[in-house]
């Protein structure tokens, strides 16, 4: 793509996620929104392939119906309470303004164009669209969160964790991979909004980290299906390590990064005096974790039996330094979790 229009596109982005963001207004959050879309679509479309194509029109078709959905919504809410400020909604608009956002974030059951989108589309694509793409409707949900329905968020918690471990299960393609493991991780989130948002926020956060450093690793590789990691490790040994460890990270395991949001869900669930809902979300991710061991189990006991013993291999990866920040950043944060929570 020309650098130009490259730059054009992630300043509208830029422009649309903010304009969402600082707005308190319906329809600048909507116009924000629409921004965001019609910015991603000539990225996923640079490729000129059949299934680039196929997965932009989905997306396309999806997000728009979503936003279509926002803008009835908050027009009949102006209409009933006189203002278009996002915190001040009736009763009838709440649930269907969140389900609008669930649409954008991909939260089961309204998650099946995210595994198809991010399967036909770049791996660099698939970083903006797992992260950036998320953090306009995550923040318009957490502004409506003390207004949304806790049974709406619940099962809807539960369903894409379940959704998320059960679908991720039998993948190939790492892309599609990543798509349920973000299905799984929204699903978290949702789960805990009503409870205690400031959490919500904190997982978000370390979800994008998290998230960011498995795409930085896989673009640095070039790899795209499961049976590509295991080859890679003549190529790049210190990446394919620290990529074993962010998928534990994203699997929850301790001392890592991603145990942390995990151990505060839990806890606060706990405190709710909520132990069923807390027993079966840890059982229900155990689904995740296995497809997240069973990644692990191809790095570490698939490699080649003979590496060559010559240290100049063909396409040797270079690390950037954003890679090595990210995924440092996706495996030791879990000792600062205090300190970040405070700051939240």
């Amino acid at each position: 793509m020309n650098p130009t229009a490259l730059m054009i596109m992630l300043l509208s982005l830029a422009i649309g996620t903010a304009m969402t963001i600082m707005s308190h207004h319906w329809l600048l959050a909507w116009i924000g929104l629409e921004i965001n879309t019609l910015a991603i679509i000539p990225l996923m479309t640079k490729t000129p392939h059949p299934r680039a194509i196929e997965a932009a029109t989905k997306y396309f078709l999806t997000q728009a119906s979503a936003s279509a959905l926002i803008l009835f919504s908050a027009t009949m809410n102006a209409w009933k309470t006189g203002e278009w400020s996002i915190t001040l909604l009736s009763d009838p608009y709440t649930i269907t303004l969140s389900m609008a956002l669930m649409m954008k974030l991909g939260l089961a059951p309204l998650h099946f164009w995210l595994p198809e989108v991010i399967q036909g589309i770049p791996l660099s694509t698939g970083l903006i669209l797992s992260t950036w793409q998320k953090i306009a409707p995550m923040t318009l949900l957490l502004q409506i969160s003390h207004l949304t329905d806790l049974k709406l968020l619940i099962t809807m918690g539960l369903t894409s964790i379940l959704i998320g471990g059960w679908g991720g299960i039998n993948q190939t393609q790492l892309r599609k991979v990543m798509a349920f493991s973000s299905i799984g991780h929204l699903g978290w989130m949702v789960l805990i909004l009503k409870f205690n948002p400031q959490l919500t926020l904190f997982n978000f956060l370390l979800y994008i980290t998290m998230t960011a450093a498995m795409f930085f690793s896989l673009m640095s590789i070039s790899s795209t299906k499961i049976s590509e990691i295991s080859s890679s490790w003549p190529k790049s040994p210190i990446l394919v390590t620290t990529m074993m460890l962010v998928l534990l990270s994203l699997a929850g395991l301790p001392p890592l990064t991603g145990f942390s949001p995990k151990l505060l869900i839990i806890l606060e669930l706990a405190k709710q005096n909520t132990l069923l809902l807390a027993s079966v979300t840890m059982l229900a991710s155990l689904l995740a974790l296995f497809f997240y061991l069973r990644l692990t189990y191809v790095m570490i006991l698939t490699l080649p039996p003979h590496i060559p013993p010559s240290s100049t291999h063909w396409r040797t990866t270079k690390n950037s330094p954003l890679t090595a920040t990210m995924t440092t950043l996706a495996l030791l944060i879990f000792p600062l979790s205090p300190t970040f929570l405070l700051i939240i």
